[in-house]
Parts: C-alpha cells; structure tokens; sequence
C-alpha cells in the first residue's frame, strides 16, 4: 500500500486509540514537535516531520514514554542538542534515544514496516551505529520480556490489528532492517 495511505491510517489510528488523552498526531512540514494544549488549540499535539510514517512512529514513541507532568510541556520540557554534536554530546543523545528507538522498532515490527536506528547527527561525529543498533534491540528484547510501557502495548496491539500483523516476538525482529 502507498506510504500516505498508510500515514492517514496511522493518523487516524493513533487519534482514535488515543482520544481519551485528548491528543493527537498531526502531519507537519517541519521539524517534529509535541505541543501541549493552551488557549489556542484544546488538544495536545504530536506533529511528526514531513510526513513520515518512521517520523510518526518514533514521535509516538516519545509520547508513551512521556509523563503525565512532561505531557504538559512543549517537546515534554526536554532540550534537544541539534545535528552538530561533539562524541560526548552524541553519546548523550544516544542514552536518552535508546528507549524510544526500542518503542519506535517495536511499532515498526507491528505496523510491518522497516525500522533502522536515527543516530541524527549528520554534520557532528561519526557515531557508532553498531553499538547504538544494539543498545537499542537490546532494550526492545527487555521490553519484549519484561513488558512494554502500558500506552505503547496498547498502540502495539492496535497496529497489529490495523496492519493485519501477528503479534511481535523475538521472530519479528529478523524482519526488521537494523
């Protein structure tokens, strides 16, 4: 199926899943923010870049990670230290990143799509993309185990459905490109 036909059934997956928190995903055409509710718009927004299937799933990602006080908070109150980082600065993006890149491949697995780790730093240090793939299905193994965070098991099973997927385990991870 074409990818924008995907991304409006991602959209609207999400939206409707998720409308008790009253936030939704948006397509925008920039950089990804999350954006909380105020005068001008009553509903939380997730908008992913350019509308991006792996752009959405990993904006996702950061939501059900979020909680409820950083929801609260543009991009969840975090600084983000742009493309151009130094080796200490890109390890430091990549400790932060490891958790959501776990939720965003779980996702991935679950929409059937393919899922390549985002070291996000083209104009900085060459990161070592090795140890971070691993660090990351590191974690989704963990999270395969030991349970995934209550929002993103729900939007798990509700890709499968959507996408007509079994559910994820360990075999599903020789699916998706690292």
């Amino acid at each position: 199926m074409h990818e924008h036909n995907n991304v409006e059934r991602l959209i609207a997956l999400f939206n409707r899943t998720f409308s008790a928190y009253n936030t939704r995903l948006i397509k925008g055409e920039g950089e990804p923010v999350y954006i909380p509710a105020n005068e001008t718009v009553p509903y939380h927004r997730i908008e992913f870049a350019h509308g991006f299937f792996a752009s959405a799933l990993h904006e996702v990602a950061h939501w059900c990670i979020a909680g409820a006080s950083r929801r609260l908070l543009e991009d969840y109150g975090y600084w983000y230290c742009p493309d151009g980082r130094d080796h200490l600065q890109q390890k430091a993006f990549e400790s932060v990143e490891i958790k959501p890149q776990a939720l965003e491949w779980a996702f991935s697995l679950a929409s059937g799509q393919p899922f390549r780790v985002s070291t996000d730093n083209l104009d900085g240090a060459e990161p070592d993309r090795e140890t971070f793939t691993s660090n990351v299905k590191s974690q989704l193994l963990t999270y395969m185990a030991e349970g995934f965070p209550p929002r993103a098991a729900i939007f798990i099973r509700a890709l499968e459905t959507e996408f007509n997927r079994p559910q994820i385990g360990e075999h599903s991870l020789m699916e998706c490109a690292a």
